[in-house]
């Protein structure tokens, strides 16, 4: 945008969906105001919102009060509603949780009064019921959990169309448009090709959410530790078939679900992802994005964690670190689906970093979304797993708690 306004009343970076909801509900709340967001890729979906499973959780793993919790269900909702009206592929396909080994019967029981107190419908399962709902599904316990809420979408047609309805109502998405310099002093940012003004900023970088936070003097507790998730899909002649997504009942320390079962809306089933450390923020091939200096970093911070042990992150660390092999990974997979032989999982392209955020003070991974707030600047930090379920309700909250 070489000509035209440069100046903005709203100015957003990053054109995921936490960005693009923001807008929406800013647009909506405010529509005589100017809305600009910044993406510095020529498409959207290029990263996390484009790459997580598709999964609308339904909120049954968080603690009540987390933010997670509180619009899980709300968003599960709010998303259904938005693919309805444009005609989005969805489908409530319905998880279900299974303990792999038999200490995690706790967990089930957890989980259950957890589901309850997110208002989740959440329903326990014997063995009989299991082998009804799901034949291909094994509990170490013979008990199990059924969520039939939990639904799948398609995040790359739902961004693509959001963005299409944003900039039809007048909000203005900037692509090829990577800061060079922002100056929070005097509200500009400038790119290759302008310079453009702001009333407020609005960061919703993702991966790169902590570095522009610091550039305002906020988030400095924060540094991203970036995990890829990498998937395996279910070859179509296997002869397995699966009615419901099939969950493993995951650790509640550290932010991740474990290897489970993905179906898209084109029935393809996918099993993943891994947690394994990324050696850049987009480091989703082998070699690709490696900076050395922050993988150090990377490293220096997950050694750390392997050495106190803090958040189960000594035996999370043992476990994903074999499933970069194959052999491994099977393994955790066929814990869910007995039947899977190493021979069904075919190589994809199927690949994701996680945006998550490394708590400096306590030397603990960031549980939960966490958002701060400088003069004229709002920076959403650690937007992962479910942001793209909650990213409605949670636009709504932005704009009430850290704008209006």
């Amino acid at each position: 945008m070489k000509n035209g306004n440069t100046n903005f009343d709203f100015l957003i970076l990053g054109a995921g969906i936490v960005g693009l909801t923001i807008a929406r509900e800013l647009k909506s709340r405010f529509p005589d105001q100017s809305i600009l967001i910044l993406e510095k890729e020529l498409m959207v979906g290029l990263h996390s919102s484009g790459r997580n499973s598709g999964v609308l959780h339904s909120g049954i793993y968080y603690p009540p009060e987390s933010y997670k919790a509180k619009f899980c269900a709300q968003g599960r909702i709010a998303m259904t509603e938005f693919c309805l009206e444009h005609k989005l592929p969805f489908r409530e396909i319905g998880k279900i949780l299974i303990p792999t080994r038999p200490e995690e019967a706790s967990q089930i029981s957890l989980l259950y009064e957890r589901g309850g107190k997110n208002g989740v419908v959440v329903e326990r399962l014997n063995k009989s019921d299991l082998s009804r709902l799901e034949p291909e599904a094994q509990s170490a316990t013979g008990d199990a959990l059924f969520v039939p809420v939990t639904s799948i979408a398609n995040p790359k047609l739902v961004i693509k169309k959001m963005a299409e309805v944003l900039t039809g109502g007048g909000v203005t998405i900037c692509y090829g448009a990577k800061p060079e310099f922002i100056d929070p002093v005097a509200k500009r940012v400038v790119t290759k090709d302008q310079e453009y003004s702001y009333g407020t900023f609005i960061n919703t970088s993702g991966l790169h959410a902590d570095t522009v936070a610091h550039q305002f003097g906020v988030g400095r507790d924060y540094t991203l530790l970036p995990f890829k998730g990498l998937y395996w899909k279910l070859d179509p002649a296997s002869g397995i078939k699966l009615n419901h997504l099939i969950y493993p009942v995951p650790d509640l320390r550290v932010p991740f679900l474990g290897v489970h079962t993905t179906t898209n809306t084109e029935g393809d089933v996918y099993f993943g992802p891994t947690a394994v450390p990324a050696f850049g923020r987009e480091n989703y091939k082998l070699l690709e994005d490696v900076n050395f200096l922050e993988a150090s970093k990377f490293l220096k911070l997950i050694g750390i964690q392997v050495l106190t042990g803090r958040q189960g992150f000594r035996r999370l660390a043992w476990q994903e670190g074999r499933r970069y092999m194959k052999p491994w990974f099977w393994q955790a997979a066929k814990s869910i689906v007995p039947r899977l032989k190493m021979t069904n999982l075919l190589p994809c392209d199927k690949v994701g970093i996680r945006a998550q955020m490394y708590h400096l003070p306590t030397g603990q991974l960031a549980n939960d979304f966490v958002v701060e707030k400088a003069e004229n600047s709002v920076h959403i930090l650690n937007s992962i797993s479910p942001a793209w379920t909650c990213s409605i309700p949670f636009a709504k909250m932005i704009v009430d708690q850290y704008i209006q």
